[in-house]
């Protein structure tokens, strides 16, 4: 009887524990797959006129300059605002630092290329993708967007749009290849954040700050310093 217990234990146990092993695979699979049919080519998302083009953030170098990544995210707004997407640029990224500015390194880099400051928008407290997709839509009243990230970040940054209830695609900036996106520490670590922001846009905690709505349908240059 004793051995018939414990095996009826054993066997349960190993069912909880082959649920949490495929549970972060059905997740990522899930996210995955969701992601191909909100994912459009530049030519495709360039008659939505959506609300803005919400550039998400990413490194800068010492000098202030754009990284690759970034730049690449920034050459890929741009083409989408000249195209006319939309009439608005949403640039969110870190700027929690007095000598850390990924937001107005972004501006700049659209302004000298011939976009109006007017339609540029800052989020200086776009901390995390979660934080950057939940200020779009509170701070910025934006409901409609277009998402530019690299190709491996879409998937997760649109799971985390859908949830919070914005109606988003992804455009893809992914013109070349990068390091970050190819080597296994980042492979893992982009895994392992999509199971978080899985349940983390579930709960919908607020993000760090909040504070007065700025709407992308005004001026950009509110949100300048």
């Amino acid at each position: 009887m004793k051995k018939t217990k414990r095996r009826k234990i054993a066997t349960l146990l190993g069912i909880v524990l082959a649920v949490l092993a495929g549970l972060p695979l059905g997740i990522n699979g899930y996210m995955l797959a969701s992601a191909r049919g909100e994912t459009l080519t530049l030519q495709q998302a360039s008659s939505l006129q959506a609300d803005c083009i919400l550039v998400l953030g990413a490194g800068v170098l010492a000098d202030g300059s754009p990284s690759y990544m970034l730049t690449d995210r920034l050459t890929q707004g741009l083409e989408l605002y000249e195209a006319g997407a939309s009439q608005r640029l949403l640039m969110s990224g870190d700027h929690g630092r007095t000598h850390y500015d990924e937001v107005n390194a972004m501006k700049s880099w659209a302004v000298e290329r011939g976009v109006p400051s007017s339609c540029v928008f800052m989020d200086h407290a776009g901390f995390s993708t979660y934080e950057s997709l939940y200020r779009a839509k509170e701070v910025f009243c934006a409901r409609r967007v277009v998402i530019v990230t690299q190709g491996y970040h879409l998937p997760r940054a649109l799971y985390i749009a859908r949830v919070l209830g914005l109606e988003a695609v992804g455009v893809a900036a992914d013109l070349r290849p990068y390091a970050q996106s190819t080597n296994l520490y980042n492979t893992l670590r982009e895994f392992a954040a999509r199971c978080k922001d899985f349940f983390y846009a579930l709960a919908k905690p607020k993000p760090t700050f909040l504070g007065e709505q700025i709407p992308v349908f005004g001026n950009g240059d509110a949100t300048n310093g």
